[in-house]
């Protein structure tokens, strides 16, 4: 045999066309065939349909914990439901196929690890978020033998809580949320107090104060609809003369101790509207705004939602 004929017969067998390996080699690069056309179904098996994103990734006692829900391909018309302890918080579309929930944390609660459960077509996921500790400032109030507090009345305490637990479907707020009055901050949020030396556990500055002058305007941190005004001559002795914004979807907004209230229940008002004016009315020592936010009942801390945007 020649060079040129050895030459031949291997480049023959390298392309699998040698006689006597022919249907060896056949089944061999149909089974190489079949392999690679296997790889594209692989990989484009699809993926989880349920994605969640939490936020903040390190929160700490005050702050609100954003849920973020996208489902691929939605098999219903059921929102995913959000469940953290013994709390079933609402899931709110805010694109499509896309889903959010607000968990609020306060200083009445512990530190530690919560554990999220998210439902959604037909799939579970538990995750896990480590809540930070937050030191608190500290008051100490003497108050002088058999005297009593201001205290609600049972108007006042019904009406608040049904603001405060409203969660309207609908979302009016964007954005960063404004300042509500120009003047400085006199009283941060989470103080906790102790009433002659003892310790009140279940109390805590449920918002922030700003020490605007007596008159000094009152506006919307951020556009909603107008779902309480409350006044003193109707029974608010503890709030005052005050008014509540629903910003929607489990969000809202109180303001207390008004001399002036410039709007009306049912209004729909936009972020740095006129609301009212800074006064002393209901329990206070003297002038002062007290904004308190609320999410899902709960007082949480304003200031994250100055700073940052929450979808």
């Amino acid at each position: 045999m020649t060079i040129k004929d050895r030459t031949n017969n291997n480049q023959k067998n390298l392309l699998g066309f040698n006689i006597k390996g022919l249907t060896a080699n056949r089944c061999t690069t149909n089974l190489v065939i079949g392999m690679f056309a296997a790889f594209p179904v692989a990989l484009a098996s699809p993926v989880d349909a349920l994605q969640v994103e939490l936020t903040p990734k390190n929160p700490q006692l005050g702050d609100t914990v954003s849920v973020m829900i996208n489902l691929d391909n939605p098999a219903n018309d059921n929102n995913p439901t959000v469940v953290s302890g013994d709390q079933t918080y609402p899931a709110f579309e805010i694109a499509p196929n896309k889903y959010r929930a607000f968990i609020p944390t306060t200083p009445l609660e512990k530190p530690g690890t919560r554990t999220i459960q998210i439902s959604g077509d037909g799939q579970v996921q538990n995750l896990s978020v480590q809540v930070r500790n937050r030191k608190f400032p500290v008051q100490r109030i003497n108050l002088p033998p058999g005297k009593a507090g201001v205290r609600a009345t049972e108007l006042e305490l019904k009406r608040v809580a049904a603001f405060k637990a409203l969660q309207t479907p609908q979302k009016y707020w964007s954005g960063k949320f404004l300042k509500p009055n120009a003047g400085r901050m006199s009283t941060i949020y989470g103080v906790r107090r102790y009433y002659n030396g003892k310790f009140a556990n279940d109390y805590y500055h449920r918002g922030v104060d700003y020490a605007g002058a007596q008159g000094s305007a009152v506006t919307a941190p951020a556009a909603g609809k107008v779902a309480l005004v409350g006044k003193v001559s109707e029974g608010f002795r503890v709030h005052g003369n005050v008014v509540g914004i629903d910003h929607g979807q489990g969000v809202t907004s109180i303001f207390m101790h008004l001399s002036r209230i410039n709007v009306k229940e049912g209004d729909v008002v936009k972020a740095g509207q006129l609301i009212g004016a800074v006064g002393s009315t209901g329990a206070s020592t003297g002038p002062h705004l007290h904004w308190g936010l609320y999410v899902n009942g709960k007082s949480v801390d304003p200031t994250p939602w100055r700073t940052k945007v929450f979808e």
